[in-house]
């Protein structure tokens, strides 16, 4: 296994972010959710960081649509939103599907949008996890529906190049799985892509030309890992915090950009703000939105 260790620090501590989440690729920039500030911001390549959008809620999970406009989650009312000329439209309630609140959610090619439900409220830890959590398909036209049940939080996803395999991180059952993708954008033949150690808590990911993972794990030891379909690691990256999404960019996609912080308590990041943002080149390309 190759280990990397000090990755280039892109943004500090001292500039605010709270916590950073769902970065994605589009127009020479990092876009990634400051979910406890409720903003989208972005980032170039040499750390220049700029506020794009503030939203009137707490969101989860970003997709971005060929027209430039925003889709994520309102996290705490189940809705799924569009952002577009300064504008917040509701596109889909879905209080119906889920149970807890919303988790990491992305865009396919076909721009619908894929979101899970967390299991578990982060700002009541009373609240027993759940092992039912399911996944939510949001087609462009606003129409949602359940399309995977039984999962043990659904965070981080990505779909292959084809467009034919769904792979999303359970993070609370140490393991990526793999969903068939079906026409009309339902989940068919689930199955493990990859089981990890004992300890690993999978959080957000990013794909590569290879077929392999780039995983965020929250939970320590090897922070960010790179892992082949089977479960055989063959790179992690070791940071001096916690890790919780990570993207492939830049012009060739071989910029791996890591968002870490030190919590994800929304009080403690309001007054102690520790996110930052790490900059890593790897040899493998990424590949998807």
């Amino acid at each position: 296994m190759k280990i990397h260790t000090h990755p280039l620090v892109l943004v500090d501590n001292t500039h605010g972010l709270r916590f950073t989440e769902s970065p994605r690729w589009h127009r020479g920039r990092f876009w990634f959710l400051d979910i406890h500030a409720h903003a989208v911001r972005s980032v170039d390549l040499a750390g220049d960081l700029r506020t794009e959008v503030e939203l009137p809620f707490r969101p989860n999970g970003l997709g971005i649509r060929r027209d430039g406009s925003l889709v994520t989650g309102d996290s705490m009312r189940f809705r799924v939103c569009r952002w577009k000329n300064g504008n917040v439209e509701i596109q889909a309630d879905i209080a119906d599907s889920v149970v807890f609140r919303l988790s990491d959610g992305m865009l396919d090619a076909q721009e619908r949008f894929y979101i899970g439900d967390i299991g578990f409220n982060f700002l009541d830890p009373g609240q027993q996890p759940v092992d039912t959590c399911v996944i939510v398909c949001m087609t462009p036209d606003g129409t949602a529906r359940v399309v995977a049940k039984g999962l043990r939080f659904p965070n981080g996803m990505a779909v292959t190049p084809d467009g034919r395999t769904l792979i999303v991180a359970e993070t609370r059952a140490a393991r990526l799985s793999a969903f068939d993708v079906l026409p009309d954008g339902s989940l068919s033949n689930r199955r493990v892509f990859a089981p990890l150690p004992e300890g690993v808590r999978p959080d957000g990911i990013a794909l590569d030309a290879e077929g392999c993972v780039w995983l965020a794990n929250p939970a320590g030891g090897n922070d960010v890992m790179r892992v082949r379909e089977g479960g055989e690691i063959l790179e992690s990256v070791q940071i001096d915090t916690h890790a919780y999404a990570v993207a492939l960019g830049g012009p060739q996609r071989r910029h791996l950009l890591i968002c870490a912080s030190d919590t994800h308590n929304s009080d403690e990041t309001a007054t102690r703000p520790s996110a930052t943002l790490r900059l890593l080149e790897v040899e493998v390309p990424g590949v998807g939105p």
